[in-house]
């Protein structure tokens, strides 16, 4: 966590700046497209990147379809994920993440900024409403993030199994999987150390719905996490030194 405090720090003026522009969309709503907004997001994770000495790496985006809407399913390593994915996908996508997280500082001005879809997991009629209006926005063409292991408490490069229940958005929406491996993702923030790090995105070919239409939940999503896992064991597999 040391980085994650020693980024706050530093930014201080930056992470004010934004606040207040976030704010200011948010008053000012009409005035800001999906892209405006996305741009002034990924402009933020760029200084963050920067003054954490954290450099991303990303892979497969010629994988990522060019038109309509899809859902990115990635394993879950810690908080900079979401910034890794959004820092290495080009087109404006949001996130969907747990009501309670969501409200902390900072986190709930990016992800109001950013339109994200809040998940409140103590209130079953409000998830069902919530991820019908996600199906509703995929359907219209939005790209959406969602970490179907529920949490990340020192998975590291351990990929944990996948709930089916995250896979109604894409299977409602008839739209695309993209399975998306993070690689080295938990070292930005749980590591002790100020040290540049670097972290992998690799977006894997996608999943249509013509591929996946005779299968239920279950089935999506342990093709899914078994598709992360071979990237994720064939990447660390190359990097591993044979001494």
């Amino acid at each position: 966590m040391l980085r994650f405090y020693y980024v706050i720090l530093i930014s201080l003026p930056f992470i004010l700046f934004y606040l207040g522009k976030a704010l200011y969309i948010e008053k000012h709503d009409a005035r800001y497209t999906e892209a405006d907004r996305y741009r002034i997001a990924r402009r933020a994770i760029s200084i963050l990147q920067r003054n954490g000495f954290i450099r991303t790496n990303a892979y497969g985006t010629e994988n990522l379809p060019c038109d309509g809407g899809y859902v990115m399913y990635s394993n879950h390593q810690g908080k900079y994920d979401a910034l890794g994915i959004m820092s290495a996908h080009q087109a404006p996508c949001t996130v969907m993440i747990d009501d309670k997280r969501s409200h902390q500082l900072i986190t709930t001005q990016f992800i109001s900024l950013l339109k994200g879809i809040r998940l409140d997991k103590t209130d079953m009629k409000k998830q069902v409403k919530t991820i019908l209006d996600a199906i509703r926005q995929v359907k219209e063409g939005r790209r959406i993030i969602i970490f179907p292991e529920g949490g990340y408490y020192r998975n590291r490069n351990e990929v944990h199994d996948f709930l089916p229940g995250a896979f109604k958005c894409a299977m409602k929406s008839q739209t695309p999987i993209v399975p998306v491996a993070l690689i080295d993702s938990y070292k930005p923030f749980e590591l002790n150390s100020l040290k540049p790090v670097t972290t992998q995105v690799h977006f894997l070919s996608p999943i249509f719905y013509e591929e996946y239409k005779e299968m239920n939940s279950k089935e999506i999503a342990d093709l899914t996490r078994a598709r992360i896992v071979e990237k994720i064991n064939e990447v660390c597999h190359k990097n591993r030194s044979p001494f």
